[in-house]
């Protein structure tokens, strides 16, 4: 049996590595356990994800010093964004971010390349030990401790022994089932397909996010006169689409466009991912807690999903160096208590907020057009409202580590 530490993660995507490094960064011990190899987790291959990322997320990469090893032509920049529904005639929703003291609203960065930047920050922590290959069998959580049951080989179980355990397994978290939290699942019924396609023209570092009646458009700016290309169907129009030959679907999504951009050629593989949300009933258990997808699997229409993962490691970072600072256990009952408020008032107007546009815009009915159409153009016309969104995307924060300043 391996020594203690101060928290055993399951789990080494983006929002578990975070939480490791930003622990060790503290002074915390910690352990993450992955299914994967060691190979896959150093340089993870291309999913076609891209990631829109807010201020407080971009200043949370800097302090965990992975946004200086992004490479340079892995940034992409939005400086406006606009909503269009149904025809081009129809009056965009635009956002810019006038007032907001930056040019910028956000940044948008491919998955694999956070994946393998945190991999890599995460390797040089001496705090910080990474178990690939991991297969964990079961996850014992006591008044004094957390034991973890896994095998890196088969027949050869081992054990692990800590305070804090911390599950950041995916929205399908199979930790979450072991600590008996349920959670309420919403299948969309639509499936989401991601790549990336090269155009004629500049994009300008505009963002649009395009509803059309038969399926849903996001046209996002990558670096130089490429964009990341969301398409949304229903799941057999989705298996139409996928089986199309490039220069097909290159015309299609070009046409839906209106030709903004001018010829588009695909870049790359077409991934399809099914759209699935997930948000957990409880975010915490006896020493135990969710952060990232195993706590809120968001839809990707308002691209709140990783921001809202790093959301849950600043505020769990938060609660433990506060209990450590008070002499308390870093696991009781009140400091995860403290975690669960603070994260659950993150993510309850958002996750419900996002699923609301997303059953409004999956819908063709008449009466569900007219009322996206009120809805653009009565936000359009409020300013409170649109300066609310705004600052969500712009606003300062992310994560602050003991010792350090805003």
């Amino acid at each position: 049996m391996q020594q203690d530490r101060d928290a055993l993660i399951v789990g080494a995507g983006p929002a578990g590595l975070a939480l490791a490094i930003a622990l060790a960064d503290a002074g915390f011990t910690a352990t993450v356990l992955d299914a994967q190899p060691r190979e896959a987790l150093a340089a993870p291959a291309e999913d076609g994800r891209d990631i829109a990322l807010t201020h407080a997320s971009a200043a949370t990469l800097r302090a965990l010093g992975l946004w200086q090893r992004l490479l340079p032509e892995e940034i992409g920049c939005i400086k406006e964004a606009r909503v269009i529904d149904g025809d081009w005639q129809d009056r965009a929703l635009s956002f810019s971010p006038q007032g907001s003291g930056s040019d910028v609203l956000g940044w948008i960065v491919p998955n694999h390349a956070l994946r393998r930047v945190s991999f890599a920050a995460a390797a040089e922590r001496p705090g910080l030990q990474l178990l690939d290959s991991a297969q964990v069998l079961r996850v014992g959580t006591e008044p004094g401790r957390v034991q973890l049951d896994f095998e890196t080989s088969p027949g050869m179980p081992r054990q692990l022994q800590g305070r804090l355990f911390v599950a950041a397994d995916s929205r399908f978290s199979w930790s979450r089932k072991q600590l008996g939290i349920a959670a309420d699942m919403h299948d969309f019924g639509r499936v989401m397909i991601v790549c990336r396609m090269r155009h004629d023209f500049p994009h300008g570092d505009v963002a649009y996010e395009c509803f059309g009646y038969e399926r849903t458009l996001a046209v996002l700016p990558a670096v130089g006169h490429v964009s990341s290309v969301v398409v949304t169907a229903d799941a057999a129009a989705a298996s139409q689409l996928l089986a199309l030959p490039e220069q097909a679907f290159a015309a299609l999504v070009e046409r839906q466009f209106r030709s903004r951009l001018g010829r588009m050629q695909l870049l790359g593989k077409r991934f399809p991912y099914p759209l699935v949300a997930a948000y957990a009933r409880r975010f915490v258990a006896q020493r135990s807690a969710l952060v990232g997808d195993a706590a809120v699997g968001m839809h990707p229409v308002t691209a709140h999903g990783y921001n809202l993962g790093l959301q849950s490691v600043a505020s769990l970072v938060h609660a433990l160096c506060e209990a450590r600072a008070a002499q308390q256990d870093i696991s009781a009952a009140e400091v995860l208590a403290g975690y669960e408020r603070a994260h659950r008032r993150d993510a309850a107007p958002i996750y419900h907020g996002t699923n609301a546009v997303a059953r409004l815009y999956a819908s063709t009915g008449a009466p569900q057009r007219l009322a996206r159409q009120l809805l653009l153009r009565g936000a359009q016309h409020l300013p409170p409202l649109k300066a609310a969104i705004t600052a969500r995307l712009t606003g300062r924060g992310g994560l602050q580590l003991p010792g350090t300043t805003a």
